[in-house]
């Protein structure tokens, strides 16, 4: 218990004492539309941020821990509570060659962990109302003035909590959304 204490301490110390980088990330809050939801992206130094999302979105099945019914379209729509651990590493690059770095833009390799709620609707059954994704990416998020795209790709390795896992070769995922920060 000590060393999940020790976590949360360093982690709360790093978001009071980097905030603010810098290079300009900023913390920001988006709406996303195409899978609904709320991100809250939070600086921890000149080039990482963790981002933090909830929502309610669509994923497909995973042949370990669904039953699939049907030949056609699968489906699962239920919520959702997805974290990133990112790297930015072109900011620099872009902001010399007079491109955008405004609200957190730029090219990444993250760690994400996303874990799924019972389902609101479906047309496969999964073994479990909870399963969890984890994986590296990589990804670009581009802003538009006060629209943010965010794109990332990269494998999974996918579980339920009663043991069943299995691994994805490549998750995309693609996301529109409105920045509602005001401008630092």
């Amino acid at each position: 218990m000590k060393k999940y204490n020790l976590f949360i301490i360093a982690l709360l110390f790093c978001t009071y004492t980097f905030g603010q980088s810098a290079d300009g990330l900023q913390k920001r809050l988006i709406v996303n539309i195409i899978n609904p939801g709320l991100d809250y992206e939070l600086p921890l130094g000149n080039k990482p941020l963790i981002s933090f999302g909830l929502g309610i979105g669509y994923s497909g099945a995973y042949d370990e821990i669904t039953a699939i019914e049907n030949n056609g379209f699968n489906y699962v729509i239920a919520p959702f509570l997805d974290t990133q651990f990112k790297f930015l590493y072109n900011r620099r690059s872009r902001k010399g060659k007079g491109k955008s770095i405004m609200h957190n833009a730029g090219n990444f390799i993250s760690l994400r962990a996303m874990g799924r709620g019972p389902s609101i609707a479906e047309n496969v059954t999964r073994t479990d109302d909870l399963d969890f994704v984890v994986g590296p990416t990589w990804g670009i998020q581009r802003t538009f003035d006060k629209v943010r795209l965010l794109v990332d790709v990269g494998p999974q390795l996918y579980f339920d909590t009663k043991g069943n896992a299995g691994i994805f070769p490549v998750m995309i995922q693609v996301n529109l959304g409105f920045i509602m920060n005001r401008d630092q």
